[in-house]
């Protein structure tokens, strides 16, 4: 039994569908931060390419009239001015930049999984505040993954400026005595090389972190027997509930039914086995059954018309025809007209015969 048990709580089941959907509402998703972090290098070095040389040089001109202005610092209200302005300048040189790291940063995410708002990872959790949870966290194979990641970055990036600066060294020597204008634009060229190498070498990388992390959620997603019985019986219900529930939705529509055999013309009827309770008026195009029933309930049925005066005709092929023919509610069929046409103008003449014979006494 003990054996059985840890096999029902062994997580062993690949995730279901509702599984999967109910953890990304829940903000549990599959996210790399080496693929934002991608997203954010390739971003800035577009950035850096496009706007880097204009907005240094709105930069350089703002800071020179400040140093320019200094004299006037003594006035309170050329300051508040010059303070102004300045802001203006930073922001407008430093906006377009801004501006698309913001777009990297959302794009990185939008890559990885569907937007969605959800305050539930920012619920307080006891096990944030646990030691324990806490130890097996830094202690966990995740936490292990990711110091070993964050040491290959290093070893990579680093080696990756390391021959980049090497190779340029020699250049940006001869330029330290050289022309200013000269100098910043070599600058510019190698900090852009550098960063294109990097974000080249950090695309191998958010690649690798984007698929062990989407592994790792999804066995993290992973089920037990018994979690999977309970999603099943939350979907579908409780088989025992459904059962009782069927079993009242028949008990209700046998008593409807039996309501119905008072008011039947008659009972045609197997001895033991099917009984079909029909019923004819004037002006009805056909005969309609009211009650059907087999075993039991063919004799229920025989007891109702027994108490209420409804006559019970013996007929076991007409019987079993009807049964398999016609649904409660229904006409008879045509091919079973004659007989019950038959069974009916007998019940009727028993009961005219009846009648007169009451009339003469």
């Amino acid at each position: 039994m003990a054996e059985s048990e840890g096999q029902d709580t062994e997580k062993s089941e690949d995730p279901t569908a509702k599984r999967l959907e109910d953890a990304i509402k829940r903000g549990d998703v599959a996210k790399s931060q080496e693929v934002n972090t991608w997203f954010l290098l390739l971003g800035a070095t577009i950035a850096f390419f496009i706007f880097g040389g204009t907005s240094a040089n709105k930069l350089a001109i703002a800071f020179r009239d400040v140093l320019a202005n200094l004299h006037l610092a003594t006035d309170p209200s050329l300051v508040m001015r010059a303070i102004m302005r300045l802001s203006l300048q930073v922001l407008t040189a430093i906006g377009p930049l801004m501006a698309i790291l913001v777009v990297a940063a959302i794009a990185g995410n939008a890559v990885q999984h569907r937007l969605l708002w959800t305050t539930e990872p920012l619920a307080p959790k006891l096990n944030r505040i646990s030691l324990i949870a806490g130890a097996k966290r830094i202690f966990s194979k995740h936490a292990l993954v990711q110091f070993a990641k964050g040491i290959l970055k290093l070893i990579i990036v680093g080696s990756v400026i390391y021959v980049i600066g090497s190779s340029e060294i020699e250049r940006t020597g001869l330029l330290i005595n050289g022309e200013l204008t000269l100098s910043l634009s070599v600058t510019f060229m190698l900090a852009l090389k550098i960063m294109a190498a990097v974000t080249a070498i950090m695309a191998l990388i958010a690649a690798a972190d984007y698929l062990w992390q989407q592994h790792s959620w999804y066995e993290r997603q992973r089920m037990s027997v018994r979690e999977i019985r309970e999603e099943y019986k939350e979907q579908e219900g409780d088989p025992t509930i459904k059962a009782k529930l069927r079993q009242i939705r028949q008990s209700r529509s046998r008593k409807r039914m039996m309501s119905q055999v008072p008011e039947a013309t008659v009972v045609v009827m197997n001895p033991t086995h099917f009984a079909v309770a029909l019923k004819y008026e004037q002006g009805m195009g056909a005969p309609i059954c009211v009650a059907k029933g087999q075993d039991n309930i063919a004799l229920k049925i025989r007891e109702v018309a027994y108490r209420h005066g409804v006559p019970v005709v013996q007929n076991p092929p007409l019987a079993r025809a009807l049964f398999k023919s016609v649904e409660i509610e229904q006409e008879v069929p045509v091919e079973h007209y004659k007989a019950v046409a038959e069974v009916i103008g007998y019940v009727m003449k028993l009961r005219n015969s009846i009648r007169g014979g009451g009339l003469r006494s």
